[in-house]
Formats: structure tokens, sequence, C-alpha cells
């Protein structure tokens, strides 16, 4: 990019993810340049998958308790969402959603199509989330799921009615924008009634 020079990064913090303060210059359309600074919060890119059974006409989802969440609004800290997890290492992120899916809601499958790549907070995050859908059948349940006890997760796994999740949606109980995609996804492919 021609209208950006002299990017200087300063660690605030190194703990759970990266925060760092990036300063810059950057040109305006008016011609001017500006010293900028802005914090980015980095801890990897991750991966969602929306589970869905045509046959049914239902969605796997799960809930769990969110820091970030209950911070920024008490009555909503148990959040439910699509099953996600971080991209580890040198994982592709369907190698990732496939060993989330297993983890969290506890099924075995063996493809999923990726249907969007999102940033989800684009001003502050570098994270960038790559977005399944896939079929799931009764077959495909090899545990429980509810997450990994080594990575202090307690996931609680919920099966609904696909018009059901819709319309929790438009009553704010899912208010986390992976979901709300991928609900949004099936509803506009019409891959579920």
């Amino acid at each position: 990019m021609q209208n950006l020079r002299n990017i200087k990064h300063v660690n605030l913090s190194n703990d759970w993810a990266k925060l760092d303060r990036i300063d810059y210059d950057y040109k305006f359309k008016n011609g001017e340049w500006k010293r900028l600074s802005r914090e980015t919060y980095n801890r990897g890119n991750g991966a969602a998958i929306l589970l869905y059974n045509s046959k049914k006409g239902t969605v796997i989802l799960t809930k769990q308790f969110r820091m970030p969440v209950y911070e920024n609004n008490e009555l909503e800290g148990m959040s439910i969402e699509v099953c996600a997890g971080a991209i580890d290492g040198n994982e592709s992120p369907i190698e990732t959603i496939l060993r989330e899916t297993e983890e969290e809601v506890g099924y075995e499958i063996d493809n999923a199509k990726q249907v969007l790549t999102a940033y989800t907070s684009p001003g502050a995050l570098t994270e960038k989330m790559y977005l399944f859908v896939a079929q799931y059948s009764e077959e495909m349940k090899v545990n429980n799921g509810g997450g990994l006890e080594s990575e202090d997760e307690e996931i609680e796994v919920i099966e609904l009615p696909f018009l059901d999740a819709i319309k929790m949606i438009e009553s704010g109980e899912i208010i986390d924008a992976k979901s709300i995609m991928l609900l949004q996804y099936l509803q506009i492919h019409k891959l579920l009634d």
C-alpha cells in the first residue's frame, strides 16, 4: 500500500494472545499524512461449523460461558454459538473444524464445506474465521462432546429445530456473529426449511 509507511509494533501483552500497539503513518485522500496508533489483538485464526440434519430439520449449537460477553453484559454471559475453535500450529481450517466438532459436540464428520471467510471485528482483532457447514446424522455421534477438560472447556451441546435457531437470532438469544452468519447461510441457501 502506497498510503502506508513507518509501521512500528509495540508489544503490550503476550499472555493468552498477543496485544500490540501499532503506530503508523497513513496518507489520507486529501494528500495529508498523519501518524496514527491502533491496538490489535492477535489470537490467531479460527474455524467454525454449523452442523445440520436435513431429514430432521435440526442444527447443533453449543452453549458456554464467555467472559468478554459477560463483561459487556452480565445477562448475556452464557453464549449460544456454533462449534468453533482456534487453528493450532500447522493445522488447516478443515483439520481444525473436524477436530473441534468431535471435541465440542461429539460428532465425527469426515468432511465439511467451507462457505464463508470473515473478520468478525477487523478494527481490533487480527482473527480470520473460516466458516463451514456439514450434514450430521445420529450414526456420526461418537461421544457426548462438551469440550476438553485440559482446555477448561465446559460446553453444553444443543440440538434444536432450525426454525427455533432462526427465532433465537430475532429474539437476541443468539448474538454471536459467526453463528448468525452460518444460520443465515443455511436460510438463504434453503438447506433447511
